[in-house]
């Protein structure tokens, strides 16, 4: 009978100290008031916490109990009027919004970035419209860009057309300029969300070649035009949301891989929800487990195959990026 009472104590102990953990981490990305205004509030966040875990153990848990729950609900009541906004110094190459308009099988796009880059921090700022026949397209790409060790990457999809235009649909965080990704800060509403629509050389070559991180390309297989179709519109529809509303970037829950499930699904029904979703960096196992690479083919070669950094190095900037990238790719034609 007494070991019941310690168990409670213990398992609201682990409660309190994650709630308010969490909350301090919140707490460190966005009080104001600079170093010492953020440690005065976490100071007194903490303190809030061990006080309650005092009167827990010092038999007033019902005491204890409320404080923590006052607390947190103070907490979340400041928290949920933190809100995205459209209007920070934004940096330069995420600084505008995808604007699309359909007329049938016409989709005109504004706001294509095609950056000319020398280095990773200099570069030709140029946003072009450009127009796209959906008549003309013909594949469809999962690009997998590794910075940071084999469990994470950056996903992005590429739609290429009979004409030879590529357009990579890229969603990303809306950095401030100054501003660099940040995992954990993603967490804690750090980042806003943007969509990318891009030269394929600007977005891969700024990644192979000046960042130098792994970048692999997969050819999706078993997709008919109208799949094809459907997730390019899906992208674009993603894009007028944005617009219409900016949304928080989350590293578990909206970030883009997941994003891009949400689109896919849509498209092919039946797409199973799986860890490597999160975990981005093994979402070409995911795919190929789930039949969409090319057949007849193993992951390794596959992988092996669809490793793009030499080849981008050697093609450089040669009008016929795309097509040199894709040199040897299996279900290329």
């Amino acid at each position: 009978m007494r070991l019941w009472p310690i168990v409670q104590r213990c398992v609201a102990t682990l409660l309190v100290v994650a709630v308010f953990a969490w909350v301090a981490m919140a707490l460190s990305y966005h009080l104001p008031g600079g170093v010492l205004g953020k440690a005065s509030g976490i100071f007194g966040w903490c303190a809030t916490g061990a006080c309650a875990l005092w009167l827990l153990w010092r038999g007033r848990p019902g005491v204890g109990a409320g404080v923590a729950v006052v607390a947190v609900v103070l907490f979340w009541t400041w928290w949920v009027r933190i809100t995205p906004s459209d209007t920070r110094d934004w940096a330069d190459d995420v600084a505008k919004h995808l604007e699309s308009r359909v007329d049938g099988d016409l989709v005109t796009l504004s706001n294509v970035r095609n950056f000319a880059w020398r280095h990773n921090h200099t570069y030709e700022p140029r946003w072009e419209t450009r127009q796209y026949d959906l008549r003309l397209l013909r594949s469809v790409d999962v690009i997998c860009s590794y910075w940071m060790g084999p469990a994470i990457a950056h996903t992005l999809a590429s739609f290429g057309f009979a004409d030879g235009q590529f357009v990579t649909f890229s969603i990303e965080i809306r950095k401030e300029r100054g501003e660099s990704f940040s995992a954990i800060g993603g967490f804690f509403k750090m980042f806003e969300t943007t969509l990318i629509a891009a030269d394929e050389r600007d977005i891969l070559w700024v990644r192979t070649n000046a960042r130098e991180e792994q970048v692999y390309v997969y050819r999706i297989a078993n997709i008919d035009e109208r799949q094809m179709r459907a997730l390019f519109l899906g992208y674009l529809e993603q894009g007028r949301a944005l617009l219409a509303a900016p949304r928080w970037y989350h590293t578990l829950t909206g970030n883009c891989t997941t994003m891009v499930y949400d689109i896919a699904r849509v498209v092919v029904k039946g797409l199973p929800l799986d860890y490597r979703l999160i975990v981005s960096g093994y979402l070409p196992e995911y795919l190929y487990d789930a039949g969409a690479l090319t057949p007849g083919v193993d992951l390794e070669t596959l992988r092996a195959r669809g490793r793009i950094n030499e080849r981008a190095r050697l093609a450089d900037d040669d009008p016929a990026f795309s097509a040199r990238i894709r040199e040897g790719m299996p279900g290329v034609p």
